[in-house]
C-alpha cells in the first residue's frame, strides 16, 4: 500500500485558512468525513480532540499530525490541508503550523496502513519534502510530490534495522521510541534520533515500538555494549534490561524536536546510571496531557489491578445469597436472624467469607497501585497499609484514594531527600529508609489526619440523620439513597447504612428498605451504562460491566467502586442522584424491609415488593442517562 492509497483528492485542502486551533481540527475532520470513511463524524472528531488533549500534535517546524483511532473509522485514511497563513496550534516549538495531515484509523489492527501512516510521519522530516507540498498549486501536483517521495523513501523499519557497522564510531548508542497511538511521534522521534546520532558519526539502532508492535528489538548483548540509552516515551516501555546503563528518559516529542540535544547528552557521559533494583522506573508513565492525564493514570493503575477482587470476591458474595435464598423461607426466620443472611447454610457460610476476603484486599489493592503509579516498587507497601487503614476505618474508598496519591508522592519526596545522602547509605535506602520510615509517616497520616475528619463526617451524618427521622419521608428517603452512593463502602454510605439497621431493632423498616435500594442502583446503572454507551467506557470497563448487574441486585455497592475510581468526578454525580430518586420512590410508596442485607434475594419479605422494583427502575435509569451525558468518550 501507498501512502496516496490512504488520501482522497476530496480530502485535501490548499487554501486552508482556520483562526485557531480548534477549527484548524474541525476543518481537517471535515476533510476526512468527504472520503466517506467515517461513519460517525462526531465519534470521530471526540477522538481526534481528545488526542489533542493528551498532549499536542503539532510537532514543530510548522507540521501537525492529529489522528484519531476509533470504530467510527471503517477504513484507514488521510486528510491533508495547507495553511498558508499558519495558525497558532500549541506547537511543541511555538511556532503557527502550515501543513496539517489528519490521520484516520480503524480499531481493528491493520499492519499495512500503520506502516504507511509512519512512513509519512517519516518523510515529514524532511524539510525539502514539506516545502514541495506547501507549494503544490493543485491537488493532483500534491499528490504526486507525496508519491514521488514514497518511491525515493525506504520503509523506516527496514533502514533503522540496517544499522551498519559501530566501528570507528564515536559512541555506541541504544534508543526506544513509543507514544500511545504508536502512529506518527514513535517513528518521527526514531528518524530525528537517527539523524542527530549520525551527525555526530554515532553508531546508533533504535527499537520503535508502535501499534504495529515492538520492532528492531535491542537484544542483551546489545546493551552491554551500549555507551548510553535513549528512551523517549510516552506509554510503557520495559526498562528492567537496561539496569546497570547510562539511561536518558524523556518524552517522545523529545526525540522529535530535541534530537540533538538528547545525543549530545549521551555524549558527554553526563548521564545517570539506571539501577531497576533500587525502585527506580521499571516502565515509562505516559508523560503527555499534563497533571489530569498523569492523574487519570495512576488512577486507572489502581482500578485495572483492584477490579479483580471487586468481581471476584463480589460474584462469591452473591452465590452465598443466592444459596441461602433457595435453601431458606425468609419469612419464616425471626427478625433478629435475617442480619445472618448469606451465611444461614454451611455452604453459604463458605462462600461469603471466601469472597469477604477477596474483598477485604481491594482498598489496600487500589492504593498500592495507585502508589506504584506514582513511586513505583518501594510505593507499593506504603499505599497497601494506607489501604488496609482505610478499609478497616472510616475513611473507605475515598480515604484510600487518598492513601494511594500520599504514598506514591510520599516516596518520590524521601527519594529526593535520599539523594543526599552518602553512597553508602543511599544504596540501602530502598531496603531500609523507604519502608520503615514511608510507613511510618503514612501511618500516622491516616491515623492523625484522614480518619479523625472521615471519623467526624460518620458522627455528623449519623446526628444529622437522627434530627430528619421525623421530618418528611421522602426527604429522608431522598438523602438515605444518595448517601449510599456517595462513596460506596465509606463513611456516608456506613452512616446511612448503620441508620437503616438501628431503624429496623426500633421497628421502622422503611428505612432499611431507602437505604438498600439505594446501594443497588449504582452498579446496576453502571452495568447498563457499559452496555448502551460503550464509547464512554474502556475495553476492560466494558467487559467486566455485566458482572456488576449481579452484585448490584445482590446489594454489593461496591462493584461500582472501579468505575467511580475511574472518573470520580462525572460517575459519582450520576450515581448520587439515580440512588436518591430510589430512595425517595421507595418512601413515597411505603416501601419496607425487615432484613438488613441481601438485594433482590430478600425481595420475599419486601413490603410492596411492585412499587419497590419500579424504584429501582427508576433509579437505574436515572444514573443510566446522566452516565451516557457525564461521562466523556474514552480517547
Amino acid at each position: 500500500m501507498r501512502i496516496t492509497d490512504l488520501l482522497d483528492k476530496q480530502s485535501i485542502s490548499l487554501n486552508g485558512a482556520p483562526k485557531d486551533k480548534k477549527e484548524a481540527l474541525d476543518q481537517v475532520v471535515d476533510l476526512m468525513a468527504k472520503s466517506g470513511k467515517i461513519n460517525d463524524v462526531e465519534a470521530y472528531r471526540q477522538k481526534v480532540y481528545a488526542r489533542e488533549e493528551e498532549s499536542t500534535t503539532g510537532i514543530g517546524e510548522g507540521i501537525a499530525i492529529p489522528h484519531g483511532k476509533c470504530d467510527a473509522v471503517t477504513k484507514p485514511g488521510l486528510a491533508a490541508m495547507v495553511v498558508k497563513d499558519g495558525v497558532d496550534f500549541d506547537s511543541l516549538d511555538g511556532e503557527p503550523v502550515h501543513l496539517i495531515f489528519l490521520i484516520a484509523a480503524p480499531n481493528t489492527e491493520d499492519n499495512i496502513h500503520l506502516d504507511v501512516l509512519s512512513k509519512l510521519s517519516v518523510l515529514l522530516m524532511d524539510e525539502q519534502f514539506t516545502a514541495d507540498l506547501l507549494n503544490a498549486k493543485s491537488v493532483d501536483e500534491f499528490l504526486e510530490i507525496v508519491d514521488k517521495a514514497d518511491d525515493e523513501k525506504s520503509d523506516i523499519d527496514e533502514r533503522l534495522a540496517d544499522t551498519g557497522e559501530a566501528e570507528g564510531a564515536q559512541a555506541k548508542l541504544l534508543a526506544v521510541t513509543a507514544c500511545p497511538t504508536g502512529i506518527a511521534h514513535t517513528y518521527m522521534a526514531a528518524e530525528g534520533l537517527e539523524k542527530a546520532a549520525k551527525a555526530k558519526n554515532c553508531f546508533i539502532k533504535i527499537e520503535t515500538r508502535g501499534s504495529g508492535g515492538a520492532k528492531n528489538v535491542i537484544t542483551d548483548q546489545e546493551i552491554a555494549e551500549a555507551d548510553c540509552i535513549i528512551v523517549t516515551a510516552d506509554t510503557q516501555v520495559p526498562l528492567d534490561r537496561f539496569d546497570g546503563k547510562k539511561v536518558i528518559i524523556r518524552q517522545v516529542s523529545d526525540g522529535i524536536s530535541k534530537a540533538d540535544e538528547l545525543v549530545d547528552l549521551a555524549l558527554s557521559g553526563n548521564v545517570p546510571v539506571y539501577h531497576a533494583a533500587e525502585g527506580a522506573k521499571t516502565e515509562v508513565k505516559s508523560s503527555g496531557g499534563g497533571i489530569g492525564h498523569q492523574i487519570y493514570a495512576q488512577l486507572m493503575n489502581g482500578v485495572s489491578h483492584m477490579l479483580p477482587f471487586v468481581i471476584g470476591g463480589g460474584i462469591l458474595i452473591a452465590i452465598a445469597f443466592l444459596i441461602d435464598g433457595l435453601s431458606i423461607d425468609i419469612n419464616s426466620l425471626p427478625a433478629d436472624q435475617r442480619a445472618n443472611f448469606g451465611t444461614i447454610t454451611p455452604i453459604a457460610a463458605m462462600f461469603k467469607q471466601i469472597g469477604g476476603v477477596a474483598f477485604g484486599f481491594m482498598l489496600p489493592v487500589l492504593a498500592g497501585f495507585i502508589a506504584m503509579a506514582i513511586g513505583d516498587r518501594p510505593a507499593l507497601a506504603l499505599g497497601f497499609v494506607g489501604g488496609m487503614m482505610a478499609a478497616s476505618g472510616k475513611s473507605g474508598f475515598l480515604g484510600a484514594l487518598v492513601a494511594g496519591f500520599v504514598a506514591g508522592y510520599l516516596i518520590l519526596a524521601l527519594r529526593k531527600a535520599c539523594d543526599k545522602l552518602p553512597t553508602a547509605l543511599e544504596k540501602i535506602a530502598p531496603v531500609l529508609i523507604y519502608p520503615v520510615v514511608g510507613i511510618l509517616v503514612m501511618g500516622l497520616f491516616m491515623m492523625f489526619i484522614v480518619e479523625p475528619i472521615m471519623g467526624g463526617i460518620n458522627t455528623g451524618l449519623n446526628n444529622a440523620l437522627t434530627g430528619m427521622g421525623s421530618s418528611s419521608k421522602v426527604v429522608l428517603g431522598l438523602v438515605l439513597g444518595g448517601m449510599m452512593a456517595i462513596d460506596m463502602g465509606g463513611p456516608f454510605n456506613k452512616a446511612a447504612y448503620v441508620f437503616g439497621t438501628a431503624a429496623i431493632a426500633a421497628g421502622n423498616y422503611d428505612i432499611m428498605a431507602a437505604v438498600m435500594i439505594g446501594g443497588m442502583t449504582p452498579p446496576c446503572a453502571i452495568a447498563l451504562a457499559t452496555i448502551l454507551f460503550k464509547d464512554n467506557f474502556t475495553k476492560e470497563e466494558r467487559e467486566s460491566g455485566p458482572t456488576n448487574f449481579i452484585m448490584g441486585l445482590a446489594f454489593i455497592t461496591e462493584g461500582a467502586i472501579p468505575y467511580a475510581a475511574a472518573d470520580p468526578l462525572h460517575v459519582l454525580p450520576a450515581c448520587i442522584a439515580g440512588s436518591a430518586v430510589a430512595g425517595a420512590i421507595s418512601m413515597f410508596f411505603g416501601c419496607t424491609l425487615m432484613a438488613p442485607h441481601g438485594g433482590i434475594f430478600v425481595f420475599p419479605v419486601v413490603g410492596n415488593a411492585l412499587m419497590y422494583l419500579v424504584a429501582l427502575v427508576v433509579g437505574m435509569a436515572v444514573s443510566t442517562v446522566l452516565l451516557g451525558l457525564l461521562k466523556k468518550k474514552v480517547a
